[in-house]
């Protein structure tokens, strides 16, 4: 038996985290999940543009374990926030996802962390935030190249206290 290296432990982690990966005996998903609540969520980047989205928010493990699967598209000024409740690394995957995605890893004060970029449909590969978050933000591929976002930008939302 090999011994387990941090690569290796770090995917059990993940599968861990997801459930559907494991089965826990729900039905498996195979439709996008409703639109869920929305929220106004602004970036704020290094040069001072103020880019404001309407943002889905998920909450609830079932939501956070369905996100944006079988969605076709992402609109431009919309995507789905995962608020983790309390800052923790974030191993996302994009099984069932049908659109690429950019991810922004965001800490708990609003910085944007982490970024992954145009992101892999239906993918397995493990997407890690790199270090602890409070929140994912998921928008439409290619965002972060669009609207020049870079790590140290900041997020305004209610969940980080920094909405206006």
């Amino acid at each position: 038996m090999k011994p387990l290296t941090t690569r290796r432990l770090l995917l059990l982690g993940a599968a861990a985290l997801l459930p559907a990966a494991i089965g826990t005996g729900r039905a498996q998903q195979t439709g996008p999940q409703p639109e869920l609540p929305k929220q106004p969520l602004t970036i704020v980047t290094h040069d001072g543009k103020r880019h404001v989205f309407q943002v889905e928010m998920a909450l609830s493990m079932d939501q956070q374990t369905t996100g944006l699967m079988f969605r076709p598209s992402v609109p431009a000024d919309g995507g789905m926030l995962f608020d983790w409740g309390a800052e923790r690394p974030s191993q996302m995957w994009m099984k069932n996802t049908i659109t690429s995605l950019d991810m922004l890893f965001i800490t708990a004060d609003g910085r944007i962390h982490a970024i992954a970029e145009r992101t892999v449909p239906q993918s397995l590969a493990v997407i890690d935030s790199r270090g602890p978050v409070r929140a994912t933000l998921e928008v439409a591929a290619g965002t972060a190249e669009r609207l020049d976002l870079r790590v140290g930008d900041q997020v305004e939302a209610a969940i980080f206290g920094t909405a206006k």
